[in-house]
This record gives C-alpha cells, structure tokens and sequence, in this order.
C-alpha cells in the first residue's frame, strides 16, 4: 500500500498542472475519495474508491487495488458492513502478502484485530493481538505495546478471565517502571490486584 518512497511535491502551478495532467483516472478517483472522507461524505466517497479500484484493476496496479480495497473496507466497518469489511481487507492484505509490505500487513492486522473485537469474536482477536503485541515488542515500540496490553486486558474482562487481564495490567506496570513511570506503574498494579483480590 506504500512503496515508501520519498515524492516531491510540487509548489509552483505549472509543476501542478503538469501533474494532474499525467494523474491516471484511478488516481484521480482515489484522490476525490479522500476528499469526501475528509468531508465524512462516506457513500459519496465509497463510490469514488469503488471506481478507483475498477481503474486500478483494469490496469493491474496491485498497489493501487490494494489502497482502493483498504479504503473501502474502512467504509464498509463503519458502516456495519463487516463481512465486506473482512473481504477488502484480505484483498488488501494478499497483495501486501505477496509484496511483503510489512508496514502495510501490520496496519491491516490492527484493523482486523480490533473489528473482531468489535463483533465480539474475541478469540480471534486476541489471537490477533498476541501477534500484534510481538511486533510492537520486536519494533521496541512500547506505547503500542502498552495500548495493546491495554486492549487485550479490557477483552480479558469482557471473557471473564481477570488472571489474564491482570497479567496484561502486570506487564503494563513493568514498561511503565522499565521507563521510570512510577505513578503509571502505581495505577496499573493497582487495577492488577483488584482483579485478582
């Protein structure tokens, strides 16, 4: 979904205007999609990303059938249209499979993580968690890391699991005193023992 490329951006009109002009109709359509996403305008631009994503696959642009299909199953969640959420989403995720466009996996398994979760098939989320907290671990990412215990802990009590959730609270404690966050710390072994008292 990104080639992590650097582009330049052009400032001057002429720049401009030689730019929309070699702009493909699929890019132009994606574009004027994140324009109405930007004005909430979700059918108007369900229908834009819809068209990119056609464009795109006449041309065989995986990338850009990729953003279309991502775009598109952002809409369909927040709409409620969670199997055709799952279905673009996996369409996405295939051709970042196939790419390994890991930034762009990781992206489509928080989504995914936390539409389960939404739809309360919560051990398919959590198994998706698990993966999504040893990126973060691997990545020395410890805000995501921390976000996603926190996530984690909240399924754990909805499941009644409170020793899981405890523990989730357990290893928040720990980051939090690993980085000399006492107070942080403090609070989470707090809500740990309450848990298990």
């Amino acid at each position: 979904m990104n080639d992590g490329s650097l582009r330049v951006i052009p400032t001057n009109p002429q720049e401009v205007a030689e730019t929309a002009a070699t702009m493909t109709q699929p890019k132009k359509d994606y574009n004027e999609g994140l324009d109405y996403l930007k004005n909430k305008e979700l059918a108007m631009a369900a229908n834009a990303f819809h068209n990119a994503l056609k464009g795109w696959e006449e041309e065989e642009n995986l990338h850009g059938v990729a953003n279309a299909s991502d775009q598109l199953g952002d809409i369909c969640a927040e709409r409620g249209d969670f199997d055709n959420a799952f279905a673009h989403y996996d369409r996405a995720y295939k051709i970042c499979t196939d790419d390994y466009d890991r930034f762009s996996l990781f992206a489509l398994e928080r989504k995914k993580a936390a539409l389960l979760a939404q739809l309360e098939r919560f051990d398919e989320a959590l198994a998706q968690y698990w993966d999504i907290l040893d990126e973060y671990t691997a990545n020395q990412d410890p805000a995501g890391a921390v976000a996603t215990l926190e996530t984690m802990a909240e399924i754990f009590i909805k499941t009644a699991d409170q020793e899981k959730a405890a523990n989730c609270y357990q290893m928040i404690a720990k980051t939090h005193r690993n980085f000399k966050h006492p107070d942080e710390a403090a609070e989470y072994e707090a809500k740990a023992a309450d848990l298990v008292a």
